[in-house]
Parts: C-alpha cells; sequence; structure tokens
C-alpha cells in the first residue's frame, strides 16, 4: 500500500492521539484538526487521501464537511466516526458521499480493515481516470488537410446533439474513431460506449446478441443475459458495417429503434432504454438501399446525420504527419527507438494509393519500428507492392528504359492474382472473410487459391 496522506478530524485530544500513533506506525502521513474550521484550513493546503471524520464537532455537524471535502478531491474517501452513532445519521453520512462508517470506541484491526477497502476504491478510480484520459487520446482524429478539418467540424457539431450518426467511407478509414470521437465529446462520454460489429453476428443469434436472454430460454442459457440495448442504456450503441444484416434482421431493429423498448428472450419485461445510436458501413447506402438490399425506412431512420470519412489518398497532407505519429506510438508500445523516414520513402508514401486507408499505415509503421528501430527507413525496407506503384506513366519511365523481362500472359495474371490477395490479406490481417468481400469472391474460390498459390494465411 502506497504512504496514504490521511486527514482525522475530531474533537477528542485522545481520539486524534490514538489515530495519528496507529497510522503514522502503518507508515502514513497524518494530520488532524479538531473542528470543521480547522479541517476546511488543512484541506485548503493540501489534498488528503482519506479523512476520518467525527459526527458531533463543537462547530457543527461532522456530515455537513462532507461536500466540501468532495468538492476539493472527489477521490477522498471519508470514513465517518461516531460514539453515537444511529442508522439515520449512518444513512445521510453515505447519501452525502461517506465511504464507511465506523463506531467508537475503535479497533486497530477495524481501522485498518477500513483503510485497505479505501485503498483499493482508490485504486479502482485512478485507474478508472487513467483509462478514460488514454481513451480520450486515442480517440484523437490526427490531420489538417482540408477534409480531415471538415470532419472534425462536423464532429464537434453532431457531438453537442443526441442527433443519431451515419458514417460512410472505406475500409480502414477509421470510421470506429469517429463515432468513438462524437460519444467522448457528448454528454453521454461517462456511459457506456457500446460498439457491434453487425457482419459478425449470424442471425440466429441476433436477438440473444441485441435483446439479451432469460435463464432457461434456449439449450445453454444457463444464466441471464443483458443484451448490447441494455448495456449501451445511456450511452451510445455502435452499429459497424450495418448494411450486412439480414433483412429480418433490419425489421426487428427497425421495431425497437422505433419504439424504444425491447424484451428480453424467453422474458415477458419490458425494458425501456436511452441510447444514441452510431452506425456506419463501408458501402454505399443509397445504392444498398435503391438497390433492396437494405430497408429505406431504417436507413431513413439511423441516418439523420451522415458523415463521410474521406480515405487516405484524398488527404495526401496527412499521410507524413500519420506516419510519423504511428512510428511514435509503436516505438511507446514496443519499447524501442523510432525509426526516422528518408525523404525517398516520404515521396514513395505521397504517391502511394493506400487501398488499406490509415489502417494499412498504421500496421506499416508498427513492422517497420519493430524491424528498423532507431534507423533511417530507406526505399528498400518497404513491400514491393508499394514501390511498383511508383512508375505511373510511360512517359515518366527513362528514355535508356529499364529491362522487362518478357513472361507468358496467364503467367503474369497468376502472378498479379497472388499478389492482389496477398496485399488484401496483408490489409485485413489474414482474414479470409473480410478479405473475400474485399476482392468480391465467395470465400471458398478465395480460399481455393491461397492452397494454389501457397499464400500463408
Amino acid at each position: 500500500m502506497k504512504q496514504l496522506s490521511i486527514l482525522v478530524v475530531d474533537d477528542e485530544q485522545n481520539i486524534r492521539d490514538l489515530l495519528s500513533e496507529i497510522l503514522e506506525d502503518e507508515g502514513f502521513i497524518v494530520e488532524t484538526a479538531d473542528s470543521i474550521k480547522s479541517a476546511k484550513e488543512k484541506i485548503e493546503k493540501q489534498d488528503f487521501d482519506i479523512v476520518f471524520l467525527d459526527v458531533w464537532l463543537p462547530d457543527g455537524d461532522g456530515t455537513d464537511l462532507i461536500p466540501y471535502i468532495l468538492e476539493s478531491n472527489e477521490l477522498t474517501k471519508i470514513i465517518m466516526i461516531s460514539g453515537h452513532a444511529n442508522i439515520p445519521i449512518a444513512v445521510k453520512a453515505l447519501k452525502l458521499g461517506a465511504f464507511d462508517f465506523l463506531e467508537k470506541p475503535l479497533s486497530v484491526d477495524t481501522i485498518l480493515a477500513s483503510i485497505e477497502k479505501a485503498y483499493r476504491e482508490i485504486k479502482l478510480q485512478q485507474e478508472f481516470i487513467y483509462l478514460k484520459e488514454k481513451e480520450t487520446k486515442d480517440i484523437e482524429i490526427i490531420g489538417n488537410s482540408p477534409k480531415i478539418r471538415e470532419l472534425k467540424r462536423h464532429i464537434e457539431k453532431v457531438a453537442k446533439t443526441n442527433a443519431w450518426v451515419f458514417i460512410q467511407g472505406e475500409n480502414g478509414t477509421g470510421k470506429e474513431l469517429v463515432a468513438k470521437s462524437i460519444h467522448f465529446k457528448s454528454d453521454r462520454r461517462d456511459k457506456p460506449f457500446v460498439d457491434v460489429n453487425c457482419a459478425a453476428i449470424p442471425d440466429e443469434l441476433f436477438e440473444a446478441e441485441f435483446f439479451g436472454y432469460e435463464k432457461g430460454a434456449f439449450t445453454g442459457a444457463v444464466t441471464s443475459k443483458p443484451g448490447k440495448f441494455e448495456i449501451a442504456d445511456g450511452g451510445t450503441l455502435f452499429l459497424d458495417e450495418v448494411t450486412e444484416l439480414s433483412p429480418s434482421a433490419q425489421a426487428k431493429l427497425l421495431r425497437v429503434l422505433e419504439e424504444k423498448e425491447f424484451t428480453r428472450l424467453g422474458g415477458n419485461k419490458k425494458i425501456k432504454v436511452d441510447i444514441r445510436v452510431i452506425s456506419a458501413t463501408n458501402k454505399d447506402l443509397d445504392r444498398e438501399v435503391a438497390e433492396g438490399r437494405f430497408r429505406p425506412d431504417l436507413a431513413y431512420r439511423l441516418s439523420v446525420v451522415p458523415i463521410y470519412v474521406p480515405p487516405l489518398r484524398e488527404r495526401g497532407e496527412d499521410i507524413i504527419l500519420l506516419a510519423e505519429h504511428f512510428l511514435k506510438i509503436a516505438s511507446i508500445e514496443n519499447k524501442v527507438k523510432p525509426p526516422i523516414l528518408s525523404d525517398e520513402v516520404k515521396q514513395v508514401f505521397l504517391k502511394y494509393n493506400w487501398p488499406g486507408n490509415v489502417r494499412e499505415l498504421k500496421n506499416l509503421m508498427e513492422r517497420l519500428t519493430i524491424f528498423y528501430s532507431g534507423n533511417v527507413i530507406k526505399v528498400e525496407h518497404l513491400p514491393k507492392n508499394m514501390l511498383a506503384g511508383e512508375i505511373k506513366h510511360v512517359e515518366e519511365i527513362h528514355k535508356d528504359c529499364i529491362p522487362i523481362k518478357i513472361i507468358p500472359l496467364k503467367e503474369f495474371r497468376e502472378e498479379a492474382e497472388k499478389k492482389l490477395i496477398e496485399k488484401v490479406l496483408e490489409i485485413t490481417n489474414r482474414n479470409l472473410k473480410e478479405a473475400a468481400k474485399i476482392l468480391k469472391v465467395d470465400l471458398s474460390s478465395l480460399y481455393r487459391k491461397v492452397k494454389q498459390y501457397h499464400i500463408e494465411v
């Protein structure tokens, strides 16, 4: 246990002396006060981890000091002590924010046990604050290009409202990052952000995942479980790849979104929720509706405020800024010295098309950090497919020409196909299902190609 700072507020000298002796023997830093006035003077000068506070003090009710202490430092744990304890006083103190209530005479074991509990609570709160701060930093959208500045303006504007948002953009552009940014800049920031990958939920599990179930609702339901809607109550529900939902799932989702209530599987109790819905897709929503794959009424319900996330190729000014940001992050996470990008590499980055968008750039920077930490990243360190994009027009090739190896057309096609599959698998982190979607082929067809070309997955 760390060296906690503790304030003892009691009008009895012997109690102050006893507590001071016990706590100092345990290695704590102890201050004492004999009244509300002297306690306030101490609290103005420093923060305390724990305050032992007597109920009856010469200049007032000790419970009246609780709001003052918590206003000064909301993490302070207040342990009330009283020789005339009764239930109404204890209830009042706990309602005002006291952590514990001890009755005099105090024993060493009781005091230390209460401090131990308070310390665990303090640690949990500090960890929670750290994670919230880290999460807030992690949602920062890096970039100064015109399109990103416009995106940031939209986020700031819509975050202040409760409007539902529909985010469109290619894979890897950062749609989830935009959704999180909207949530953590909104009044719902202290409530849950629940993200759901709609493409990963089988149709037969839709109701169980979204609405939850009661014990015994189906074989294997040994306990009750809340669904995504219930977990997100008060916060934000992020429906990623929402256009992948089946027609029946779309109908069920629409009904709940309109009624704002649902019933768990196997239950009969109506559950009402207050949620903000943010949806996203990598597809053209208008085309999905026009071609009958997505319900127009659900599209209208979800797309109150549409937001478009531009691909990396449309925000060239941000590429180097993002690359250096990811190098720094990767070096911290892997505890190595960040590499430096050569000017030639920067030129390649600016000319490259980035089909995998920001996700591809981030993964590449992490890989380069691991393999070339502390070094200068040169062109030869980059994946070959990036260099192939360097020559864009025949007239750009030097007049002396570059020797070209002539191979049969079939062999050329197979080699190009293999490289394309390898590239898409790299972008999707070897996820065959996701790769098949990008390549617009059946999963079984892609699997045969992977085996044919001996591609590692």
